[in-house]
């Protein structure tokens, strides 16, 4: 069973580890530092920022870690982003990785995303659509969108999480179904 739970300072070792891995810092290219990761991780774990830091379980056990933000929530983001493809005023983004390399390759990818998204029409009232920028080159994400449901409407030239890489950004969204109820506003 997949569940989540907000991300705690106490599991930012954890993180470190992960962002660590070689098939996770080829693309999120983060400082592992303790430092780093408390400074860029810290808000959102202490509820200082909009946006979500899930860490993501399976059957309890931590595997990966989902980030969700509404786009309106980071407005440069945003303008960017919505210059180049539709992007409602509602819209929610993601973003993710599996920690465990061995996990990687046996379709937990996209259960996690399905189960987010699904979540997501519940959790948020208003939102209309998630709306996800991957990197071009990385193939392994943009088909792990692909397999939860999501489509690609397009392509944007944004900033890369690595400095190594072009700007090529292949773009996905799913849109609210019908008959997904809202729930609460998040």
């Amino acid at each position: 069973m997949i569940t989540w739970r907000r991300l705690a300072e106490g599991d930012f070792g954890l993180l470190q580890e992960w962002l660590a891995q070689p098939h996770v810092a080829r693309w999120w290219h983060h400082d592992t530092s303790t430092e780093a990761v408390a400074r860029d991780f810290g808000p959102a774990a202490r509820g200082e920022e909009p946006s979500e830091d899930l860490l993501v379980m399976l059957d309890g056990t931590p595997v990966g870690l989902v980030q969700r933000c509404r786009f309106a929530d980071y407005p440069e983001s945003r303008a960017e982003l919505a210059d180049q493809v539709e992007l409602p005023d509602t819209a929610v983004t993601i973003d993710y990785l599996l920690g465990d390399s061995a996990r990687v390759g046996q379709g937990l990818g996209p259960r996690i995303i399905r189960a987010i998204v699904e979540a997501t029409w519940t959790d948020y009232a208003d939102v209309s659509a998630v709306v996800v920028p991957v990197h071009a080159d990385n193939r392994a994400s943009w088909r792990a969108l692909e397999k939860a449901g999501l489509r690609r409407i397009g392509t944007a030239d944004l900033d890369p999480d690595n400095p190594d890489d072009d700007r090529n950004h292949y773009v996905y969204r799913i849109d609210r179904p019908a008959d997904a109820s809202p729930g609460p506003a998040g």
